[in-house]
């Protein structure tokens, strides 16, 4: 039998029947540069509850999951027992991310599949199995679901979305880090999203010196931007259609930051990074475009205006097949590559927190009870928000 180290901070939830659930149902449209989030939200109770079942639901352990396209139910559950290589971590704050949003939209991971959700996690140990090395009750944690046996909010078992977070074959300083004293929950919570931002600016293989575009200033593109400028790029432009994530690029420290669609992009980029002469053309002298926006357009217009040799990475996520000018970018014999998660780049995000905290605190545009997840999802949606977060009791 698996013995478990328990603290004092758990508590009893009593799990009702599965018909006496609410059903929360979110309909999102497409989400790029160009297309804003919209989102219709209902609560639903089934006509055989109780009246008192949504206050009674508030105060039992819930899960966020995913039933269909459109389909999201907050639903009370029971955890599964801790094993021994396992801990429990309760949550004290968790991000909500695009891909959240994503998955809504397409019906699951894979879609079709009833899906957990929630991969942005920050909390504090509560259970330790009895072969867990390194880890105690107490611990103030951040979960890298990366490096998780059961791919924490991405299609396995667990999602982030619950006020207590199994995370299996827990390892220290991998599945696991510990939080720094002086970071609170709510910029440690970050370390996930910051983590997939230095991926891909890792990826663009960027150096001080260099001109650098990027495309979207959501929370992926608004920390990228930190990373740039933290590493010393000082010629950064930022692009978003929005002017609040505009202002928020503009107070990290980047050179420019605008609206793409009210000037001629290439124009303007001639102007700031000049131009310079490409096989048979002058293209503009921008080293490096990341695109964290997932506009159709931008593929083609940067390989149109690119330099010799220049680079393009893609964070966004293209839901649709993309055609692009394969001969123009056959001349500027540009590398184009792509970015997704962070192998290695989480212990390095944390590392840096204690001295960027305020910064990363910056990044948040929205903070709301769990409870209030519908007005959460929502919220991330839209073109207004940047992080938005989700406090615990």
């Amino acid at each position: 039998m698996c013995r478990v180290r328990r603290s004092i901070i758990m508590t009893k939830h009593v799990i009702p029947q599965e018909e006496d659930n609410h059903r929360l149902q979110a309909c999102f449209g497409e989400n790029s540069l160009t297309d804003k989030l919209t989102c219709k939200f209902g609560l639903y109770s089934p006509p055989h509850s109780k009246p008192n079942q949504a206050s009674l639901l508030l105060k039992m352990a819930q899960v966020v999951r995913i039933h269909g396209q459109g389909d999201v139910r907050l639903e009370a559950y029971e955890r599964p027992a801790t094993g021994p290589r396992d801990i429990v971590v309760k949550l004290k704050v968790a991000g909500i991310c695009g891909s959240d949003l994503m998955y809504i939209r397409i019906g699951g991971i894979p879609p079709g599949h009833v899906t957990a959700i929630g991969h942005e996690a920050a909390g504090i140990v509560m259970e330790v199995g009895d072969e867990v090395e390194d880890i105690s009750v107490g611990m103030r944690v951040v979960v890298n679901p990366m490096e998780t046996p059961s791919n924490i909010g991405s299609g396995g078992p667990e999602g982030a979305f619950t006020q207590e977070l199994l995370v299996r074959d827990a390892k220290l300083g991998t599945s696991v880090l510990p939080i720094p004293d002086e970071i609170p929950y709510e910029v440690a919570a970050l370390c996930e999203p910051l983590a997939v931002a230095m991926h891909g600016v890792n990826r663009a293989n960027v150096k001080a010196g260099d001109k650098v575009v990027v495309f979207g200033c959501g929370p992926i593109g608004l920390g990228m931007l930190l990373w740039l400028v933290d590493r010393g790029v000082t010629d950064v432009i930022a692009l978003d259609l929005a002017e609040e994530r505009l202002e928020r690029a503009r107070a990290l420290g980047v050179r420019a930051a605008f609206d793409p669609t009210k000037v001629n992009l290439r124009e303007e980029l001639a102007k700031l990074h000049g131009e310079v002469p490409s096989y048979n053309r002058l293209g503009v002298g921008t080293d490096a475009f990341i695109d964290a926006a997932g506009a159709p357009n931008i593929l083609s217009d940067v390989i149109l205006m690119a330099k010799y040799h220049s680079r393009m990475v893609i964070t966004a996520a293209h839901m649709k097949p993309l055609q692009f000018p394969v001969g123009r970018m056959l001349t500027s014999e540009m590398t184009i590559t792509t970015a997704v998660g962070y192998p290695t780049e989480m212990p390095e995000v944390m590392a840096a927190m204690p001295r960027l905290k305020s910064k990363i605190a910056s990044l948040i545009s929205h903070r709301l009870a769990f409870h209030d997840i519908l007005d959460g999802l929502k919220v991330a949606g839209t073109s207004s928000s940047a992080k938005v977060i989700l406090e615990f009791e």
